[in-house]
């Protein structure tokens, strides 16, 4: 019978992965720090997800070896935490790592005592002891004997870090705001990404390459804002080269985690949801403002990924796809020339060998020698036209055969061995998607969009919150579980904001109203401003953080900020504008000094003090003038702008737009701009030239 320890009777598809390990796991629970005190053993924490290749790398090296656990369990209390089930766990320890040794990621590997507090932090720690970097297999004795035999110095050590950490967290939240964050921020942050740009492989810096999705959102911005054709160039530079590079899945669609390069040619295979929401979302806002056909094209081929593969039949969105299959990061996606050739037939594979880079030697390396391994990750290193010139066929038939192989690759690529699908649904990351879906449903015309963001949004109102109408982090196999972080508010409350305008249903709006109050209630400061990242009533941590700063995502403050700035205009109610200025507020100190670290902030910072609208469309929507009134809104790039449609019951919700009215029975548009109200339009054209002007 397989050997089988606590964590098989987990949810977390990251956890049950290790449920056979020798280790004798335990979750994150106040039993495992109990046994720990009772037997006076240090915890081992490790921290990782699903899709990480370190962490199933070092789960293969030490956790599955009986040698190493044997060791771990003569010596610890281990416990495994996924990060994405509880990332109030991964921030306060990863805060440790990077105060103790400078440097952070996963897996995260954390000695504690059994009052929860940190005396050891590193990262993936190998079975044997190489390159100056200790092994399990000579870190666990050392430590088991510095436990027994100098146990007072270990509490010392631990008693500091967290005191140093407790400083260094209420430090940062009380650090006297002497300012706003504004215009001068927002120019020292363009300023730094300008001087970053890679002018000829687009994105910032050097290898490794992230995508960044909220830079490139903050340089459309300052390019609306104040006419940067270079913010604008940047981000079409940047955009274009990704699609091309092998960071694009061009067989199956959708983006990769990373690029391991600076030409975007190799990633880091995993995809994860909320990459697909925020790229999707720049490339809808980017084919608003450029026309061009291809941006619009990536938005679908990405959604397409999204609601074939990642979407529940709840209608909530998984969170990601694993890098590995088989053993082997990125086997799942790449093609050898021979495989090329023998699905498709040697005429069409040259074709498909020419446009997409391949060659018989490969350009993905083997990871431990870095020998070619005849595989190639399919990229367009020329833009079709050259290739179609250099082939001496029409670019149109190369179109057509492209798009033929595709579909062949494809059918044939899904006859391999998946990666692994990290199944569960999280209330902050479909937040991002509902928010993506429907923006895209609205720029794209394509209502398929809404309803699936709609279908999203409704599975999560309905089946991921407690008995008390709170919201719920995770859910999976029928079980909604855990307690939501500042991030599933502040994401799933910009999802119902999207959906709203989207619709013109105000029941999204009156979701966002009620969950708005609760996230004010449990999560605001209110000394200082801003919001914490666990709510009042949460586990008590060691210290409570309270994040501005964006990384991989934006952040919950950054997001928050945007959203209470867009129900204050939609719902009438200024108070809602005060508690995004004290965001601007409380994390001015930090911003001020890197705010090149804050961009979606600076988003949000672009909304509240650039140029305000306000549109509402009042008439009946089958009306043809209602209908041009709607694509002409929707279709334009307006960062500053909310949208309203006078249904019945909204006047409920949003009582300000009770007067507006159709005038003399028409179709009429009411347009506001900077807390001015311009006369009402009952023409299209009108209106178009009311947005037009106010867009330049």
């Amino acid at each position: 019978m397989t050997h089988e320890n606590r964590l098989a009777r987990e949810k977390s598809p990251y956890l049950l992965q290790h449920k056979n390990n020798p280790v004798d796991w335990w979750p994150w629970c106040e039993e495992a720090f109990e046994t720990a005190r009772r037997e006076n053993r240090p915890v081992f924490l490790s921290i990782g997800y699903s899709t990480c290749h370190w962490c199933h790398v070092m789960e293969k090296e030490s956790f599955e070896d009986e040698a190493v656990a044997a060791l771990m369990n003569d010596t610890f209390v281990s416990i495994k935490v996924d990060r994405e089930e509880r990332p109030d766990l991964d921030n306060l320890y990863m805060t440790v790592c990077h105060l103790m040794t400078g440097q952070g990621g996963w897996p995260l590997t954390v000695l504690l005592t059994p009052e929860k507090k940190p005396f050891f932090a590193g990262t993936y720690i190998p079975k044997e002891t190489r390159y100056g970097r200790a092994g399990m297999l000579d870190l666990v004795p050392k430590v088991n004997l510095m436990w027994q035999a100098q146990r007072a110095e270990l509490d010392k050590s631990a008693e500091h870090v967290t005191a140093h950490l407790q400083a260094f967290m209420t430090g940062q939240m009380a650090r006297e705001a002497e300012g706003e964050i504004g215009e001068a921020e927002m120019e020292k942050a363009y300023a730094s990404l300008a001087e970053r740009f890679d002018n000829h492989w687009g994105g910032f810096g050097e290898a490794p390459k992230f995508p960044t999705p909220h830079i490139l959102l903050f340089l459309l911005r300052m390019w609306a804002r104040h006419g940067k054709a270079d913010g604008l160039a940047m981000v079409e530079k940047t955009l274009i080269a990704m699609r091309a590079g092998g960071m694009f899945d061009h067989v199956g669609f959708g983006f990769h985690r990373y690029s391991t390069d600076r030409e975007w040619l190799v990633p880091h295979f995993e995809k994860m949801l909320y990459d697909q929401a925020l790229l999707s979302l720049v490339y809808t806002e980017a084919y608003q403002i450029t026309g061009n056909p291809a941006f619009r094209g990536t938005v679908k081929e990405v959604l397409t990924y999204v609601l074939r593969d990642m979407r529940s039949d709840t209608g909530g969105f998984y969170s990601a796809e694993d890098a590995d299959s088989e053993g082997e990061e990125g086997k799942f996606y790449v093609f050898t020339t021979a495989e090329v050739e023998e699905i498709l037939g040697p005429e069409n594979a040259a074709v498909v060998q020419k446009a997409y880079g391949m060659t018989a030697e490969g350009n993905f390396l083997e990871e431990a020698t870095g020998n070619r391994t005849g595989a190639n990750i399919l990229h367009l290193p020329k833009g079709l036209d050259d290739v179609a010139a250099e082939l001496g066929i029409d670019e149109k038939y190369l179109a057509e055969t492209l798009l033929h192989a595709r579909q062949q690759l494809f059918a044939a690529r899904n006859q391999r061995g998946r990666p692994l699908l990290d199944d569960k649904i999280l209330t902050d990351w479909n937040g991002l998607m509902i928010a993506a879906l429907a923006r895209a449903g609205r720029a794209l015309d394509q209502p398929d969009y809404t309803h699936a963001a709609e279908a999203a949004a409704n599975f999560i109102l309905h089946e991921m919150r407690d008995e008390d109408g709170r919201l719920l982090h995770r859910y999976r196999e029928g079980e909604a579980g855990l307690s939501a972080h500042a991030e599933d508010y502040a994401f799933f409350l910009w999802g119902l904001v999207e959906l709203y305008e989207a619709t013109f249903d105000s029941t999204w709006l009156e979701a966002a109203a009620a969950l708005a109050g609760d996230f004010l209630d449990r999560f605001r400061d209110a000394e200082r401003g801003g919001f914490y990242f666990t709510a009042s009533d949460a586990e008590q941590l060691l210290a409570r953080s309270k994040e501005g700063q964006d990384a991989a995502i934006p952040s919950a403050n950054s997001v928050a900020m945007l959203v209470f700035t867009k129900l204050a205009r939609l719902l009438g109610v200024p108070d809602y504008e005060g508690y995004a200025e004290e965001v601007a507020r409380a994390f001015y100190p930090d911003a001020s000094q890197h705010p090149a670290g804050y961009t979606f902030m600076l988003c949000a910072v672009d909304l509240a003090r650039g140029k305000s609208m306000e549109i509402v469309i009042a008439g009946e929507e089958r009306d043809e003038t209602w209908q041009a009134m709607r694509r002409a809104v929707d279709s334009r790039y307006l960062p500053g702008a909310v949208a309203l449609a006078t249904r019945p019951g909204l006047e409920k919700i949003a009582p300000w737009t009770a007067p507006l009215t159709p005038k003399d029975g028409r179709t009429t548009a009411y347009v506001c701009e900077e807390r001015a109200c311009k006369s009402p339009v009952t023409d299209t054209a009108a209106l178009e030239s009311l947005l037009k002007g106010s867009a330049s």
